[in-house]
């Protein structure tokens, strides 16, 4: 295989420019995670009444998290079916389809009736959504970051690539900016009954928009050149899966290690405060919501700085401040959220997302490095989306449990730490990457 395989054409530069590709990532992924945190949020402030109703809000509150959790659950699949097509159709094809998936289940949400209009079957309709949500999303994570690190080169791949991260806080951003604004226009009385459909509404117009981008950037250089060569061999494969887990399953365990803590974290930072501000301490929800905009929006502008600083001196070197940090931080985030003030307990929130984006910003480049060109895809998403599972979708859930046998956030705090040390163990323990061309086995 030649340099010139790899070397775009003139009218695949300009649809290939790097800038042009990172912002299809971004708004795609940014849309995505829109939609994925809004059942989140919405989950804490409105389905524990809407759509499983209790008489006490606690246990309304967990078995919403529940129905949440389910979106996990999904993830790994989603993340098998879109790694396997995405090794063998491309990256771009699956991107628009994972974007197309989501946002319709979350436009159909916003249309669907509560339990006091047809009863169990709302909640029902509800949780078939949400894992229609959760397949989606499980096939997005790795393309958007693999097409962007597929395109650019070694020395800026951690900065680069960090933008498509950037959509999670950007995400949140929206979907708890669009809350907290209806909370502020709206009475109580007036969200629960109609005003919580407008985000999911909105986002029929949010994917319009990310397709629109989206559509327009062609396909990785690195992937196309991979089938090139697949194919002058002329030579049967086995399936992605397969070689996944045959020659590249330490990888897939350092993927999940390298993503535990920092989904456990971002949960509860972002989900988990909600319920606890509320529920917990009884202060306004539009206290919880405005402490998490602010934090997200320090999160989104941070993102990038940690993943040019992986380029600089080590992916696993920032992996490991986000990490240590997020650990010791987990004591001190409850003690100033428990003050109820708002600047308080906005800081609390912000300098845990501070942590947790120098975990997540290095960690596009660090997995999509970890693996070889014809198994990227699956390797990153199986990898990402099985600790999905056992980190994110449980989070909220064992947190909620933990408060409520308790009464009190200490072991909340010690779960929080204990999935940070596992995070700080594998950084500690896995190779660097920093450096690697993804185009070498494409070349051998």
């Amino acid at each position: 295989m030649t340099d010139t395989a790899l070397t775009p054409s003139p009218v695949d530069k300009r649809r290939n420019g790097i800038g042009r590709i990172v912002t299809a990532s971004l708004v795609g992924t940014t849309v995505e995670w829109y939609d994925f945190f809004l059942y989140g949020s919405a989950a804490a402030l409105v389905f524990n009444t809407a759509f499983f109703p209790t008489d006490d809000p606690l246990t309304g509150t967990l078995i919403a998290f529940l129905s949440y959790a389910i979106g996990f659950l999904a993830r790994p699949l989603g993340g098998l079916v879109f790694g396997h097509f995405g090794d063998r159709l491309g990256r771009k094809k699956l991107l628009v389809l994972s974007l197309l998936l989501m946002g319709g289940a979350t436009f159909a949400m916003g249309l669907l009736p509560t339990y006091a209009m047809i009863g169990a079957a709302a909640p029902i309709l509800l949780t078939t959504l949400r894992l229609v949500q959760g397949f989606a999303l499980g096939g997005e994570w790795g393309g958007a970051v693999l097409i962007v690190s597929e395109h650019g080169g070694a020395r800026h791949r951690g900065f680069w690539a960090s933008w498509p991260q950037a959509g999670a806080p950007g995400g949140n951003l929206l979907a708890t900016g669009v809350l907290a604004l209806l909370a502020v226009v709206q009475s109580e009385e007036a969200f629960l009954a109609w005003g919580w459909r407008v985000p999911f509404l909105l986002s029929g117009v949010l994917v319009v928009i990310g397709l629109w981008i989206r559509i327009s950037v062609s396909e990785s250089p690195v992937f196309l050149a991979a089938q090139a060569a697949k194919a002058g061999r002329g030579t049967k494969e086995r399936p992605p899966i397969v070689e996944v887990f045959r020659t590249g399953w330490r990888e897939v365990l350092g993927a999940i290690g390298l993503r535990f803590g920092e989904n456990v974290s971002y949960y509860i930072l972002t989900a988990f405060v909600l319920v606890y501000v509320t529920v917990q301490l009884e202060l306004p929800k539009s206290l919880a919501l405005n402490a998490v905009l602010i934090a997200s929006a320090v999160h989104f502008v941070t993102i990038p700085l940690w993943g040019a600083l992986s380029d600089r001196i080590g992916r696993r070197a920032v992996t490991l401040v986000g990490a240590i940090g997020m650990a010791a931080w987990a004591f001190a985030f409850f003690t100033l959220v428990d003050s109820g003030e708002f600047w308080t307990v906005t800081l609390s929130v912000t300098v845990g997302l501070l942590f947790h984006g120098a975990m997540y910003g290095p960690q596009a480049a660090f997995v999509s490095e970890l693996f070889d060109t014809r198994v990227r895809y699956s390797g990153a998403a199986i990898g990402s989306q099985l600790a999905s599972i056992v980190a994110g979708a449980l989070a909220p859930i064992v947190a909620v449990k933990l408060l409520a046998d308790s009464g009190s956030s200490t072991p909340v705090s010690v779960y929080l730490c204990a999935a940070a040390v596992v995070t700080a163990i594998t950084a500690a323990v896995i190779r660097e990457t920093r450096g690697r061309d993804l185009t070498s086995d494409v070349r051998a």
